[in-house]
């Protein structure tokens, strides 16, 4: 296993759209455990394969409570197939957006179907915190990241923000 580095916006890797996963085999494997690896030394709850620059359909989460086991998932080829008619409005931040918090509504449910790590298909009904952790990372597959739900207005402060916090880090690592 090995750390891999995240990819900070404006990485334009962050707004393009990822493949399908062709097979999953040992490479895949290892891959899955180097962005687990990578995640929880962030820390993080989440992570997408766009985000470690590898642009394929692949993310993994673990939506454990702090002082639980890890609970490990990794969702090949992820698609929501259906999701409720309830949304929930909850704070959202994000890997590739350091320090960046905002309030983004999603659905409150979700029924998802992936390729587990072993290559099975699996299906999921997901609620709660493991629905809006899906829902944030599915987005990354597709280029968007949790800014782009908010108004331009929100996003555009967020983003300055954001672009403010990067010249202080990149000032203080020089």
């Amino acid at each position: 296993m090995a750390l891999r580095d995240i990819l900070i916006a404006p990485n334009p890797k962050l707004k393009s759209k990822a493949a399908p996963v062709e097979a999953v085999d040992d490479d895949l494997r290892r891959l899955v455990d180097d962005m687990l690896e990578t995640m929880y030394a962030a820390p993080g709850i989440g992570l997408a394969a766009p985000q470690v620059g590898v642009m394929r359909r692949l993310i993994v989460l673990d939506v454990a409570g702090k002082g639980a086991p890890p609970a490990p998932m990794c969702l090949v080829n992820p698609e929501i197939v259906a999701h409720g008619e309830d949304k929930t409005v909850a704070e959202e931040g994000c890997l590739s957006l350091p320090e960046i918090y905002a309030d983004v509504e999603r659905h409150a449910r979700v029924f998802v179907r992936f390729t587990d790590r072993d290559g099975s298909v699996r299906e999921i009904d997901a609620d709660g915190l493991l629905a809006r952790c899906v829902q944030h990372e599915l987005d990354h597959l597709d280029g968007v990241l949790f800014v782009d739900r908010l108004s331009a207005l929100k996003r555009k402060m967020l983003m300055r923000k954001h672009a403010k916090l990067q010249r202080e880090k990149d000032r203080q690592t020089a």
